[in-house]
């Protein structure tokens, strides 16, 4: 396993639209162990593939609580099947928009379906935490960032804010 490079605000790469996976192979397996190790090192709960410059639809994500057992989970070519009339905000943060937080109005639940680490088919509901970071990561497929649902004030503080970040380190 490596660490990758998590691409940052305003990175064109992370407004790329992914494509969905032909196969789930070795390949791809590395790929996924690499995105774990990443996003347990940033840290973060979840990382879709195209954060790391990799445009293949492609998400992995850990819910599991801080000094518990990790409990890694795969996500390839998800999808959401239904998603529910109410929705719930939830204050949310992302690895490529690093230090911004904001709260983002989302279906409260959803069904989804999705090839596991194995190539599996799953099909599950999802609700609280988990849907709304399934959603979230599956925006970054779409090359959807949880600032894009701001005001454009918030959005261009937040994208020059980063920038600055990244200037001074």
């Amino acid at each position: 396993m490596a660490l990758r490079e998590i691409l940052v605000v305003p990175d064109p790469v992370l407004k790329q639209v992914s494509t969905p996976v032909e196969v789930v192979d070795d390949d791809l397996r590395v790929l996924m162990d690499d995105m774990l190790e990443t996003m347990y090192a940033a840290p973060g709960i979840g990382l879709a593939a195209i954060q790391v410059g990799v445009p293949k639809r492609v998400i992995v994500m850990d819910l599991a609580a801080p000094d518990t057992a990790p409990e890694p989970r795969y996500f390839v070519n998800p999808e959401i099947l239904w998603a529910s009339e109410d929705t719930a905000p939830y204050e949310e943060g992302c690895l490529s928009v690093p230090d911004i937080y904001d709260e983002v109005e989302r279906p409260a639940r959803v069904k989804l379906k999705y090839l596991n680490y194995q190539g599996e088919e799953v099909i599950e509901d999802a609700e609280g935490l988990y849907a709304v970071c399934i959603q979230h990561e599956m925006d970054h497929l779409k090359g959807v960032l949880f600032i894009d649902y701001l005001s454009r004030l918030k959005r261009d503080r937040a994208v020059a804010k980063v920038k600055k970040q990244v200037r001074a380190a």
